[in-house]
């Protein structure tokens, strides 16, 4: 079975080279049992993948099972996985077989397999290395020949340094890395899988497809879909049932798409005082703050730009006193600072001002101040304000967490 025989039989659409590359690996990796671990954020597709290695392995006419390792209470998470004798806990009124006895001679996929407690995780390590594994309530070792894919959306590193998760046991699962590219990494692929849920929802629901207009169609690609595929599916039926309209213009998609100011910044590469622990939203604070100023700065341009081309050529006055009028120029090469730690950064804008009635001009240089902490302070003064003090509605309008505003009114010294 070729790479594009893969993609029909399973459902997969979109051409992108690391989402080709991750499906070779899985068919590559298919007739072994090496155990396979698949990395991706939350709704990339994982759950496909355990298929492709299943239904191209020697395995493929034995048992395949699914498991959610976090929709199972930690309470009964190791009966499920290795069964239960009669009588062992409450409840158990009869023995039970765990999947690992179900699916011997098959396939058993752990999805969101970072979920699991240590205790179980130690079981499961056993089971990898030795085949063996001893159910709830038992003393007798039982065997079992299951090939074990898992997946998972948490960093691995951080989970094993908090102590969350076992090396051992990581090292154990992650014999093959699948890795699964976001959707935001996949540009080309997203107007594609549009078009194919569109088609797919107008036969299930009996109505015409839905078609995006050229800006529409851009917006969707330039998006960042924090929630991937399947956001983008779910975005697509409610677009098809709710629009009455088939051809769907800009102002109606960006209806169905949260914060899309917000999630087209770029992302943060580089920061000083970044680290496994550092609090996200934070972040999420600063891109609020450096998008807030670059916008500022646009539309004083796009004032001055208007002025001088209703002067026709000239500078006129900004100020309404007759005797004098203060005009700002900003230099269009650089009207945005370069921000390369948490330092403070100034940007030197030349001030003209004209006597109108002397008949002179003289210019004037003033340093703007754009120290982010100074930008901080000022929006949570704002927010305070505004809502009146509640902290609970000003970190909202901020979009960090309550916790978060707390700390900084603490650190700024900020009277409320």
């Amino acid at each position: 079975m070729n790479l594009q025989d893969t993609k029909q039989r399973f459902g997969i659409i979109g051409n992108n080279p690391l989402l080709e590359r991750a499906i070779d690996i899985a068919r590559q990796v298919a007739p072994t049992d090496l155990n396979v671990l698949i990395n991706g954020e939350s709704g990339t597709g994982k759950e496909v993948f355990p298929q492709i290695i299943h239904q191209n392995s020697a395995r493929k006419h034995g048992q395949y099972i699914a498991v959610n390792c976090g929709a199972i209470p930690e309470g009964t998470i190791d009966s499920e996985l290795f069964g239960h004798e009669k009588g062992s806990f409450t409840g158990a009124h009869e023995a039970r077989k765990g999947y690992f006895e179900v699916a011997d001679g098959g396939t058993i996929f752990l999805d969101e397999v970072g979920e699991l407690p240590l205790t179980t995780q130690a079981r499961l390590l056993r089971v990898l290395e030795t085949g063996e594994y001893i159910r709830v309530g038992s003393s007798k070792v039982q065997k079992t020949n299951v090939r074990v894919v898992a997946a998972t959306n948490i960093n691995f590193t951080t989970a094993i340094e908090k102590g969350k998760f076992r090396e051992d046991l990581y090292y154990r699962l992650n014999t093959v890395p699948i890795n699964l590219p976001p959707l935001r990494e996949r540009k080309d692929d997203i107007y594609l899988l549009f078009r194919k849920f569109a088609s797919d929802f107008a036969t299930k629901y009996r109505m015409p497809a839905v078609k995006l207009s050229p800006d529409a169609e851009h917006a969707l690609v330039s998006y960042y879909w924090p929630g991937n595929i399947r956001q983008l599916k779910n975005i697509t039926e409610q677009i098809s049932i709710i629009e009455k309209e088939r051809d769907i213009n800009l102002e109606s998609l960006l209806q169905y798409l949260p914060n899309y100011q917000t999630n087209t910044l770029p992302i943060l590469t580089h920061n000083p005082g970044s680290g496994p622990g550092a609090d996200m939203s934070e972040r999420d604070l600063l891109y609020k703050v450096l998008f807030d100023m670059k916008k500022d700065l646009n539309d004083l341009k796009k004032v001055v730009h208007d002025i001088v081309q209703a002067g026709g050529g000239s500078l006129s006055n900004l100020s309404s006193d007759d005797s004098q009028g203060v005009e700002r120029l900003y230099n269009s090469e650089s009207n945005f600072p370069v921000v390369t730690g948490m330092g403070e950064h100034k940007v030197h804008s030349p001030i003209i001002v004209k006597d109108t009635v002397n008949g002179y001009t003289q210019p004037i240089v003033v340093e703007e101040s754009l120290s982010l902490q100074d930008k901080e302070i000022d929006m949570i003064k704002k927010a305070l304000k505004k809502h009146k003090g509640k902290r609970k509605y000003a970190s909202q309008e901020l979009g960090i967490s309550e916790r978060t505003l707390y700390r900084k009114i603490n650190e700024y010294n900020i009277e409320e």
